[in-house]
């Protein structure tokens, strides 16, 4: 007796169909066959207890499976459902006739139990676009999977739920989610926030500037200033999170396996904070079986690397590529994934190796020696493609000891919205372009072109700072966003002052003289 069940395989973003051929004949044998890894070869012994332990008779024939596409590899322990449930369908205990309605993933425990699985939100997507009834995956994932629209989403317990609603026994409800309602409930719940810092004026003024215009930015000062403080609040002040970019951001958590149980979409931008001795796969994505890596868990929101020059030099250097094309392709022999990752770095560090180098208070232990072997940690390639350097002095007793709040977030969203707001407006017949950290050298000259005024103070910051072409445009994109904040259509001379400013780091003589 042949049996057809279908499920799904995921490879990058995307979710694959696979139909799973169960056929029944005389023998004893278990034959798996179509490409499928050591997880999947693995499920014969959890498919084997789960029936056994779940009430049925594993039947005494020879069983051969077919995972076709049969060219493809199959990955991962999501198809033990779809096989069991194909198994005990030869076995003449499931009807066949609904089993051509729906699409089912799932890990089984050796008690029929289902375990979550990754990636299930592409693989609802993938069957409601098949034209798909219904979709079982463990009760684990429903609500990630539910989020899709037009499509009947169970969440199974127990194999014997999936069975039950097959024969028509115990009927299974689908799990409805107001995904609208819920989204927007979420979005301004944040555990940190701007009126908890005490000083700062001129660092809040430049994480501003750097959320309205979607910029890299480089915090540099001695330890306990606050750089990981004022860095943590910064998702507080970014523009919320659309549905599109929700959705695109939920998928590559769910293809990770970082989505929680009762999560369904993601409504705050993320902000990842990884240690600094992780490892170029782990930033970047890859493996055997290529994953998201750290920048691209970051997409739509913030990469933050504290104690930048503690990162392996290695590890930093593959950072330039994705931040410019703000994509990132993991190629294998038999192919090539591509994933995601604009996302707004954020770093900090201190000034030298003891931390303490032109603090006010503390002497600095460090020769001058140290201190730029420290500072060359960061290659000049890659501060080149972060906009906006601060930084950051100690916050005096005085302003400390201050009793009343400081601007709350809530307020500085609503500058950096209105800027955003602008600026969509500017590129609403660009797509793919969003802010001002997005523009191409075209785009610059079109809407950041500077007045002669301004030319002249770029030509001697040029000449004196030594700046590279790319410096010469992140310059301009942060002028064009301090613009944006102050609702001025042109580009000022003020403007680009406030943008240059923001190059300290490029200056030959900033370890000499000091923070």
């Amino acid at each position: 007796m042949l049996v057809k069940t279908f499920s799904a395989s995921v490879q990058g973003l995307q979710a694959s169909p696979v139909t799973i051929e169960v056929n029944a004949t005389r023998g004893i044998r278990f034959v798996l066959v179509g490409l499928p890894d050591s997880a999947v070869k693995e499920s014969y012994e959890r498919i084997t207890a789960a029936i056994e332990n779940s009430g049925y008779t594993f039947p005494t024939r020879q069983i051969t499976i077919n995972m076709a596409p049969a060219d493809v590899r199959k990955e991962g322990s999501g198809f033990d459902l779809p096989m069991a449930i194909g198994i005990l369908a030869t076995a003449g205990d499931i009807d066949t006739r609904m089993l051509n309605r729906y699409m089912m993933v799932g890990e089984l425990s050796l008690d029929g139990s289902l375990q979550p699985i990754k990636g299930a939100l592409p693989i609802s997507i993938r069957a409601r676009e098949m034209g798909f009834e219904g979709l079982f995956v463990p009760e684990d994932n429903v609500r990630e999977a539910a989020v899709v629209n037009n499509l009947k989403v169970y969440g199974a317990r127990h194999i014997n739920q999936v069975i039950g609603h097959l024969n028509g026994k115990e009927l299974m409800q689908p799990t409805i989610i107001d995904t609208r309602a819920e989204f927007f409930s979420r979005q301004n719940e944040f555990e940190f926030d701007f009126a908890d810092v005490k000083g700062q004026e001129q660092v809040k003024r430049a994480l501003e500037i750097a959320a309205a215009g979607g910029h890299n930015l480089i915090m540099i000062g001695p330890p306990g200033s606050g750089k990981s403080m004022l860095a943590k609040r910064l998702p507080s002040i970014l523009p919320p999170l659309s549905l599109r970019e929700s959705l695109e951001t939920t998928q590559i958590h769910s293809v990770a396996g970082k989505l929680m149980s009762d999560c369904s979409l993601i409504a705050q931008r993320p902000f990842r904070s990884p240690h600094h001795t992780i490892s170029q796969v782990a930033l970047v994505g890859g493996g055997a079986n290529p994953q998201p890596g750290e920048i691209s868990l970051a997409h739509n929101g913030v990469l933050f690397c504290d104690e930048l020059p503690e990162f392996q030099r290695s590890v930093l250097e593959v950072l330039r590529q994705p931040l410019e094309d703000r994509v990132i392709n993991i190629s294998r022999a038999k192919y090539t994934v591509t994933y995601p990752c604009s996302f707004m770095f954020i770093a900090s560090m201190n000034p030298c190796p003891c931390g303490y180098y032109n603090h006010p208070d503390k002497p600095c232990c460090c020769t001058p020696g140290q201190i730029m072997k420290y500072l060359n940690k960061i290659s000049g390639p890659l501060l080149d493609r972060i906009d906006i350097h601060c930084e950051v002095q100690p916050v005096p007793f005085a302003q400390l000891s201050q009793m009343q709040p400081g601007e709350p977030s809530a307020t500085i969203r609503e500058r950096v919205i209105k800027a955003r707001k602008i600026q969509e407006e500017r590129f609403k017949e660009h797509p793919g372009i969003h802010c001002n950290a997005q523009m191409s050298e075209k785009m610059l000259h079109k809407f950041a072109e500077p007045d002669n005024a301004s030319l002249d103070m770029l030509r001697m910051a040029m000449e004196r700072l030594k700046l590279s072409a790319r410096a010469y445009s992140r310059i301009l994109k942060v002028a064009r966003t301090i613009a944006d904040l102050e609702g001025c259509e042109k580009v000022q001379s003020q403007h680009i002052a406030e943008a240059i400013g923001y190059r300290s780091l490029d200056r030959g003589d900033w370890a000499e003289r000091g923070v």
